[in-house]
């Protein structure tokens, strides 16, 4: 009942900048926690970025810095906000949605995930 879309990926050149959107929709009560998780081929699944309670936030060590992730607004639109990309950036991005259905119901809902491509 719950769904998330993710948008905003592409090809974009090293140094550049992509805004990623993560947009939850369906009945729920809140949102808790927006995670982003990435994959490259050949490689481990990561957590990129997290926000929590709307305010904590953590962080890929790998990213700090130059990755930003906002809590979700009155349209329920969590972004992640990728600046000075580099090649290693290059993976499949999903979006990880968690929260309230009702007060004893909770939900775990993931989207599609956009491709996120830095040339060399």
């Amino acid at each position: 009942q719950v769904y998330v879309v993710e948008s905003g990926g592409g090809l974009a050149q090293p140094g550049a900048s992509l805004r990623l959107a993560c947009t939850v929709s369906g009945i729920f009560f809140r949102i808790t926690e927006v995670n982003w998780f990435r994959q490259a081929p050949g490689k481990e699944r990561e957590l990129a970025a997290r926000i929590r309670g709307g305010i904590s936030t953590d962080y890929l060590d790998s990213v700090k810095g130059r990755f930003s992730i906002s809590k979700p607004n009155a349209n329920n639109t969590s972004y992640l906000q990728m600046n000075m990309l580099k090649s290693d950036d290059s993976a499949m991005y999903y979006c990880n949605v968690c929260g309230w259905l009702t007060d004893w119901d909770s939900f775990d809902s993931w989207g599609q995930g956009t491709q996120v491509t830095v040339s060399s």
